[in-house]
């Protein structure tokens, strides 16, 4: 599909949102690059067909698509930097999964539940996880992966390193109240993270008009200080890269968090169980399809004398066996023995623990002083412990002054009031804990 043939069909992004990006030259750019862009796209798209043949012939359990959603998921991990920055996923981020550095095996072993996959087949499919390449595991609760986020986001900022965390979400996801508890804590404490909404106008077959306020979620943030919006088409690698290239400067910087809605479409029902066309008109389908953006990226090279149509059928016939020689690889792999399903749940390794021998000694003290005096000497062995909560910080030192001087002792960074949220407070502290 031509870029010039949508000339008659409504852009994605509204033409007056104050948050558009000019799209990124085709030039900056090797040809190489983007061949390597349109074959990973090519390899998602190429999964999420074989995974509903293997859902059709019993062999998999379920299956939800990324078909859409690919030009932005690449140009975020284009911009970013595998086993350095971290990704904090929702289950359509297939593409970008692949673009990190995850393999169509490793997709494939978690579709089918095999040992080879990263989580031993503990996982649903689309649930990517990857230690080596930092893709902590997708949650199945919907915005699970907000607040977890903020934390490895607040881990990279207290360490003083310049990693920066992808935390993305759908549309539905941001009806979430941990997403506004997310941007409230990140924009205040100017953290390193991006948060990518991939705007499909659905949340299964709930419309944005009735889920988000303003019908945009890049009008409804609008109000939060520090916070930088870009507004792109999903569809387009090179308007999506733009935004994402910004964001991941600004956050390396320290200028804070940046929120990058992008309108993408969704050409495949939500999931394998589901059926769009009882809820979507066709010819807001067919619109979709308009919007494919393998079709539009690859006529983009072709206008820019990169490629060829012949080059890009040949790419897609590579990927098509390489697909299905992984899926036959795969298939052959052992399953996961029942007597294996605790494995890999606690850590089997010996803490090396030194357990207290000595007898209790000096003046007998209350309780709360008790875990005052512990959490001191904790934070003074070491200086990677924190605390923070609600009213923690000196001058009240906690409720019942369980914290009291330890702002005053070991600063501010390391003792510190949280917003008045619980999940939050839970929430970041797992993912604190996340960094090695």
């Amino acid at each position: 599909m031509s870029v010039s043939t949508l000339s008659n069909v409504e852009p994605l992004v509204p033409s007056d949102s104050e948050y558009k990006v000019r799209s990124a030259s085709i030039k900056k750019f090797k040809k190489d690059e983007l061949l390597e862009v349109y074959r990973l796209m090519s390899i998602s798209r190429r999964l999420d067909d074989k995974m509903l043949t293997l859902l059709k012939q019993g062999r998999g359990f379920f299956h939800i698509g990324c078909s859409g959603h690919e030009a932005i998921q690449l140009a975020a991990s284009r911009a970013m930097t595998p086993k350095k920055d971290w990704g904090m996923l929702y289950y359509r981020d297939m593409a970008f999964s692949l673009g990190m550095g995850m393999t169509a095996r490793d997709l494939l072993s978690a579709h089918l539940s095999k040992v080879t996959d990263t989580s031993y087949g503990k996982q649903m499919p689309s649930h990517f996880n990857h230690k080596e390449l930092r893709i902590v595991s997708v949650p199945s609760a919907i915005g699970a992966q907000f607040l977890p986020g903020l934390g490895v986001a607040q881990a990279s900022k207290f360490l003083g390193t310049d990693e920066v965390v992808y935390i993305s979400s759908g549309d539905g996801g941001t009806s979430q109240g941990s997403f506004f508890e997310l941007l409230n804590w990140a924009t205040r404490g100017k953290v390193p993270a991006i948060i990518v909404v991939q705007d499909n106008k659905y949340a299964i077959s709930v419309p944005v008009s009735q889920q988000t306020s303003n019908k945009s979620i890049s009008k409804t943030v609008s109000g939060f200080e520090n916070l930088e919006i870009f507004e792109v088409d999903g569809t387009d690698f090179f308007n999506s890269y733009a935004a994402m290239e910004k964001a991941v400067k600004r956050a390396r910087e320290g200028k804070g968090p940046s929120l990058v809605h992008a309108h993408v479409v969704r050409l495949l029902p939500h999931s394998s169980s589901d059926d769009q066309r009882k809820y979507r008109p066709e010819d807001e389908l067919e619109r979709d399809r308009q919007f494919d953006c393998i079709k539009i990226l690859g006529e983009q090279l072709i206008d820019a004398g990169l490629t060829t149509e012949e080059e890009l059928t040949q790419i897609h016939d590579e990927v098509k066996l390489s697909v299905d020689d992984d899926t036959k690889w795969c298939l052959q792999q052992d399953d996961p023995k029942p007597e294996d399903g605790l494995r890999f749940v606690y850590s089997e390794k010996d803490l090396g623990l030194e357990y207290e021998k000595s007898t209790p000694a000096g003046e007998p003290i209350v309780m709360v002083d008790a875990i005052n005096h512990a959490m001191a000497e904790e934070m003074e062995r070491d200086e990677r412990v924190i605390v923070f909560g609600e009213d923690v910080a000196d001058g009240k030192g906690g409720v019942f002054t369980a914290t009291r001087g330890l702002t005053e002792k070991f600063g501010s960074t390391r003792c510190y009031n949280s917003p008045l949220a619980e999940a939050s407070i839970v929430g970041t502290a797992c993912g604190l804990s996340v960094q090695p």
